[in-house]
């Protein structure tokens, strides 16, 4: 079996902070940043940004951070995201690139349903069929990769039922059996303290710290004792804890700031690094039982740890149903599922519907300007039962498509608006009555 070489711990990426187009000029202007992280689907390979040219001529790292891959999912990676994330770590002359440990779609040929995506990174069960699948997958991303790949722990609003191992566990496991990397996120170990009951010191001593290329800290907020790791809001005390304990145990190689949304001046994200840095300033790792430290140069392609080789496919297929049942329950009103929580799960759905209308809002503004007030009420009422069937600018399409077809809005001006800026993108006329009729029918039968 193959491995992608290991990332050891000698190679210290330092401070760093999530590169976004919104804050580009002041991630520049930042002192003491060593290197910066891009969302890897939001960076074109043939045409980088200018303010990413700009960083790397300084010196700075640029590691791409995928969000689409699913490696948690049934399905084996698609080669053409796949090779676009490879791209663009040749691109960025990156070290190495990272993807998290979760599904973002489900159904299609495994289960013979319709395909469904969530649009949000959701979490995979902690069972062995779940770990058999991700390894694989880990593996055939490892194979693929120019670069040593790193993944990330996600924070989670619902628990799966006859989950048979922590999340530490399920980790240590995995880089057993792959030889792969981790980007351990303490915001997120805190999101699940106060929505799952575990505990992130007892994460952190059951996985292997010495496994970790880097961390992510970032900030959420807390409603009706759910944690939300919005990203949007400063890093809070607690967060900042984990990252002490994590601190205590090892010293990372390189610590990152995330913030995706509600931009603050720089002088507060300059404040949070400063936060983050005072953190780090502990005394030295104490000893991690059972561990050793993490060789200079990792393994060759040919000399990874053991694996399994037995088939997934039976794996896959149970997996596969499962996510399916459950995505469907999230983001197409079918029933719950057996063994969750009907009131988390519908929490997860209406979070799911809000950041749906929050991305698409902003690759789509026209659609916020068009509707007015109106908007956020109006797409929260589409996605209740209607899924997204592509990325983000599919469903705006999508959403524009649903109101023509209901004759809205009500003012005519809004509506011509509507279907003027539907035309020039979709490329065709409205739909015809007949159609319409044809979509509503089809559409209430999908919702059954």
């Amino acid at each position: 079996m193959s491995h992608a070489p290991q990332l050891g711990n000698t190679h210290r990426l330092g401070i760093g902070i999530g590169w976004r187009p919104e804050i580009a000029e002041a991630v520049e202007a930042l002192p003491g940043i060593d290197w910066v992280e891009a969302v890897a689907e939001n960076v074109c390979p043939d045409h980088l940004p200018d303010s990413l040219v700009r960083l790397r001529a300084r010196g700075v790292t640029v590691v791409p951070h995928g969000v689409s891959l699913g490696l948690g999912g049934a399905g084996r990676p698609d080669t053409k995201r796949l090779t676009d994330l490879a791209e663009r770590a040749e691109a960025l002359g990156s070290p190495l690139v990272t993807e998290h440990i979760a599904f973002v779609r489900a159904g299609g040929p495994l289960t013979a349903s319709p395909a469904l995506e969530a649009g949000h990174l959701l979490p995979v069960p902690r069972t062995k069929d779940a770990l058999r699948v991700l390894c694989e997958n880990v593996r055939i991303a490892q194979d693929c990769l120019p670069v040593p790949l790193a993944v990330e722990n996600i924070a989670a609003l619902i628990n799966w039922p006859d989950e048979e191992m922590t999340e530490g566990q399920f980790l240590a496991e995995l880089v057993e059996r792959t030889g792969v990397r981790l980007l351990i996120d303490v915001a997120n170990l805190h999101t699940n303290h106060v929505n799952r009951g575990e505990d992130p010191a007892t994460a952190l001593d059951q996985l292997p710290v010495e496994a970790i290329a880097y961390v992510h800290v970032a900030g959420g907020i807390e409603r009706d004792g759910v944690w939300h790791d919005t990203h949007a809001h400063p890093v809070s005390e607690p967060v900042l804890a984990v990252l002490a304990e994590l601190r205590s145990r090892v010293s990372p190689p390189g610590v990152l700031l995330e913030r995706d949304d509600n931009f603050p001046p720089p002088a507060e994200l300059s404040a949070e690094l400063t936060a983050i840095r005072e953190t780090l300033r502990t005394p030295g790792p104490r000893p991690v039982r059972g561990t050793s430290a993490a060789p200079e140069s990792g393994p060759s392609r040919q000399d990874g740890p053991a694996a399994p080789t037995t088939t997934t496919d039976p794996a896959r297929q149970r997996l596969a149903l499962a996510q399916a049942s459950l995505l469907s329950a999230l983001v197409a009103g079918t029933p719950a599922p057996e063994g969750f929580d009907s009131r988390r799960l519908g929490v997860q759905s209406r979070a799911l519907g809000a950041k749906r209308a929050e991305v698409v809002a902003k690759v789509a503004p026209e659609l916020p300007r068009i509707l007015g007030g109106g908007y956020r009420a109006a797409f929260l009422a589409y996605a209740k039962s209607r899924p997204m069937r592509g990325g983000y600018r599919r469903d705006a399409l999508d959403f524009a498509e649903h109101l023509l077809i209901g004759d809205l809005p009500d003012d005519p001006a809004a509506r011509r608006e509507l279907t003027q800026w539907w035309r020039d993108r979709a490329g065709a006329r409205p739909p015809s009555r007949a159609v319409r009729i044809a979509r509503v029918a089809r559409a209430v039968l999908v919702g059954r």
